[in-house]
């Protein structure tokens, strides 16, 4: 009997229990931590964090590959969807069906202040490159500087698979604690004076333009830059969903229960490549440091765009809503809104800062297709 149990015990898990194992598992709790306890990003963080617990239970071989004579582990085969880009596409198809372009199209300017909040990339590039990344490394860590995190993990899954989970969890994370990170800039960047401006209220936009926009975006940038078209052209698949208003049960799953089928795959199979002997490195603590740095800096460049429209208008942009030029839908327009109130009381920012941060979406992911296809 003795013998018995002792062999139960050295076939399993706990005999091959390491360090590295115990500091994966700690990590794991950490996130569930934060996305039950402080509800940072809870969709996406809940189930990478399992993941994460799950691919560093010894033995447990759920993301073992196939070989002769035996199957792999089901989250290998659940990677695949990440693997070949079909997961972040989707999410992607998802976000469209739920985005309304009209503040954009309303205000066509509110691109350069989403085209200038993709500025931390080009930064993050630059020194995560004197720091020793491969330009395919360093243009993956640069991605998380545009606050999306299906891109990255998209443009990370072709260009440096290994440095995937680091730079999915410092997204995912990063990406809830904007509201955090943003307002010290912003209060640094702009004056007072500046953050109580009142904007005028947008104009109609009509319903042809919503259904046409989705059409030529995708014709044009997917003619400029072909590696993009999974990404835009599923976001703006599911935006055309919505704005057409004959699809309308289509256009409810793409927004409700397909794009969360795809979260519960993408989250814990991203979770899952966070395996102890890969993720522990110094690679993971650069990663980290660069997400932060390159979230400043393009926080700074959506604002300085917006302080250089405030000047060309002669007052009439708040420069405030250059901060949402990030891709955190609506999350970034929101920090926007709320500083705006802070400093002028019942001034309504939102929905123009909506347009910043809508183009966000669509720069960032121009700059992966750019990315793409210099280093793909």
């Amino acid at each position: 009997m003795i013998d018995a149990l002792l062999k139960l015990l050295e076939e399993s898990g706990f005999a091959s229990f390491t360090l590295q194992s115990g500091i994966m598992l700690v990590v794991g709790f950490v996130l569930i931590y934060l996305a039950i306890g402080k509800k940072f990003e809870p969709l996406l963080l809940l189930p990478i964090a399992f993941g994460v617990i799950l691919a560093n239970l010894p033995l447990a071989g759920l993301m073992a590959e196939p070989t002769d004579g035996a199957a792999g582990g089901i989250l290998y085969y659940l990677y695949q969807g990440v693997k070949l880009g079909i997961y972040p596409s989707l999410i992607f198809l998802g976000v469209g069906a739920m985005t309304d372009f009209g503040p954009l199209l309303s205000n066509p300017s509110s691109l350069f202040m989403g085209a200038g909040a993709q500025f931390g990339i080009s930064v993050v590039f630059i020194v995560g490159t004197a720091l020793g990344f491969t330009p395919k490394e360093a243009a993956s860590s640069a991605i998380i500087a545009g606050a999306d995190g299906p891109t990255a993990i998209f443009l990370t899954t072709k260009l440096a698979p290994l440095l995937l989970a680091p730079i999915a969890i410092a997204a995912y994370s990063y990406m809830a604690l904007i509201p955090l990170i943003q307002p010290p800039i912003m209060r640094l960047m702009t004056t007072k004076k500046e953050r109580e401006i009142k904007m005028e209220q947008t104009r109609q936009v009509s319903k042809l333009e919503k259904i046409c926009f989705p059409i030529l975006v995708t014709v044009f940038c997917v003619l400029l830059l072909p590696s993009v078209a999974p990404l835009i052209g599923m976001l703006m698949l599911g935006n055309l969903f919505r704005e057409s208003g004959v699809v309308g049960r289509l256009s409810d799953t793409a927004q409700n229960t397909l794009i969360n089928i795809v979260t519960i795959f993408l989250g814990v199979t991203v979770g899952a490549t966070a395996v102890g002997e890969q993720f522990l490195k110094a690679e993971t603590l650069k990663i980290i440091a660069l997400g932060l740095f390159g979230f400043a800096f393009s926080t700074f460049g959506g604002l300085l765009i917006g302080k250089i429209m405030c000047v060309v208008t002669k007052g009439k942009i708040n420069p405030l809503i250059g901060s949402a030029g990030v891709s955190a839908v609506p999350m970034a327009a929101r920090v926007a809104q709320v500083e705006g109130q802070k400093a002028r009381p019942g001034n309504y920012l939102l929905m123009h800062a909506m347009g910043p941060n809508v183009a966000g979406v669509i720069g960032s992911a121009v700059a992966a297709g750019i990315l793409l296809s210099m280093f793909g």
